[in-house]
């Protein structure tokens, strides 16, 4: 993966996030007037420090890699896994250094050039180590950068790094973000900004004046406002007392209300008496009647209960009918069905056997094609031999006839020239 690549993911991320900024952020003269950085000198800051978070990002999960090599090592690759393994061999024996030199109490607190991180190094073994696993860190990086399979997986098991390193991602990170926005800004956006914020800021003071005028008015109107609260309870206190006094001259009308309503009450119930004798004599003579409707209704009930046994074994009959009627029918659809099953079996046969025989037959009708083309071919051919035979031989025949008259013309002339002669 190149730098270029690097600060193209990293710029799209910014763009990103520069949008949401500007969702959350109304005020637009406090963003960037640019959205990208323009000259070359910014971009190699952006880049630097985009290269420098994705190395820390590869590193920090070294030690996850060299914990699981053998699960690394088919992304990896033979060349990766031999520089993982080197650097693993480094780091051990730079570990078992340092822990010797521990046990041997070799300490030394300062700064030196015989000293290594508080330890004391006069013979420069453990800056040779340290120089060695440099280096071994940096082939490894190196190496990844040609890989970019091997890159995105070790990206991928970004959770396995340490929170303290995450954290320090997270600082880089905000940095870039910071150095981004500063390089987009132009010295004349900056006195801008810094302009706005001032006007901002003596706006803010206005606003705190006038919030504590404000406040000052909204505690005279709290005083007020107790004020009338006293006023109205001392009016509720003297409506306390008036109705106190309603309460005394109210009992004693209760009392005289109370006295009428008994005698009112004894006279209603003399003549609930005389209702409730009357309305005994209607009971008894309603119960007479009750009992006779009883009767008459069980009697019905009976007869209705007889035609109901009546209707139930009817329909019990009819049920069982159903049920041996229904048990055949099954019995011959299973009948039906095992038959079905046979010739299903037998269907799938004879189609078996046609299908092989179609074959056959279509082979036996290719081979016969075949053999007619093949006999076809052959009666051409022979019809061509005997027309050529016939042509050679037409003409073999001529030859011999032309040779014979030339012979004869030949002997002719031979024997008028010795004729003449004599």
């Amino acid at each position: 993966m190149t730098t270029e690549l690097l600060f193209s993911s990293y710029e799209r991320i910014d763009s990103s996030r520069s949008k949401k900024q500007t969702l959350r952020v109304p005020l637009r003269i406090l963003d960037p007037g640019r959205t990208k950085l323009t000259t070359v000198e910014t971009k190699r800051i952006i880049s630097v420090l985009d290269e420098t978070i994705f190395k820390v990002e590869l590193v920090s999960v070294f030690s996850h890699v060299l914990e699981n090599l053998d699960e690394f090592s088919t992304v990896l690759g033979p060349d990766l896994t031999g520089a993982f393994r080197e650097h693993l061999r480094l780091s051990n024996m730079l570990e078992a250094t340092l822990f010797r030199l521990e046990e041997e109490d070799i300490l030394y607190i300062g700064s030196s050039k015989e000293t290594f991180f508080g330890i004391a190094d006069p013979d420069g073994h453990l800056t040779l180590q340290a120089q060695g696993l440099k280096s071994s860190v940096r082939n490894i990086v190196r190496l990844l950068y040609a890989n970019t399979v091997a890159c995105q997986a070790l990206r991928d098991i970004a959770h396995t790094r340490d929170p303290s390193v995450q954290k320090f991602i997270k600082s880089i990170s905000k940095l870039r973000e910071f150095l981004f926005e500063q390089l987009l800004t132009t010295p004349l956006e900056e006195k801008e900004k810094k302009r706005f914020l001032h006007e901002t800021s003596q706006r803010e003071k206005k606003n705190t004046e006038t919030l504590a005028a404000l406040e000052d008015e909204l505690t005279a109107a709290i005083q007020n406002r107790d004020e009338e609260i006293s006023k109205k309870n001392a009016t509720i206190k003297d409506l306390k007392t008036h109705l106190h006094n309603l309460a005394k001259f109210s009992e004693s009308q209760i009392q005289r209300t109370r006295t009428e309503a008994e005698k009112q009450h004894k006279a209603e119930v003399r003549s609930s008496q005389a209702k409730c004798a009357k309305l005994q004599q209607e009971l008894h003579q309603l119960r007479g009647q009750f009992n006779t409707l009883v009767s008459e209704n069980r009697e019905l009930e009976l007869n209705l209960r007889k035609k109901k046994y009546k209707v139930e074994m009817e329909i019990e009959n009819w049920v069982q009918k159903y049920d041996i009627e229904m048990i055949e029918k099954q019995e011959e659809i299973e009948e039906i069905e095992e038959v079905y099953v046979v010739e299903k079996q037998q269907l799938a046969e004879l189609r078996e056997k046609f299908a092989r025989l179609d074959e056959e037959y279509g082979q036996i009708l290719e081979e016969r094609k075949v053999k007619q083309e093949q006999k076809e071919k052959d009666e051409k051919e022979l019809a061509i031999l005997a027309r050529a035979a016939t042509l050679i031989q037409a003409v073999w025949k001529g030859y011999l006839v032309r040779s014979l008259l030339r012979t004869k013309r030949k002997k002719k002339g031979k024997g008028r020239k010795s004729v003449s002669r004599k």
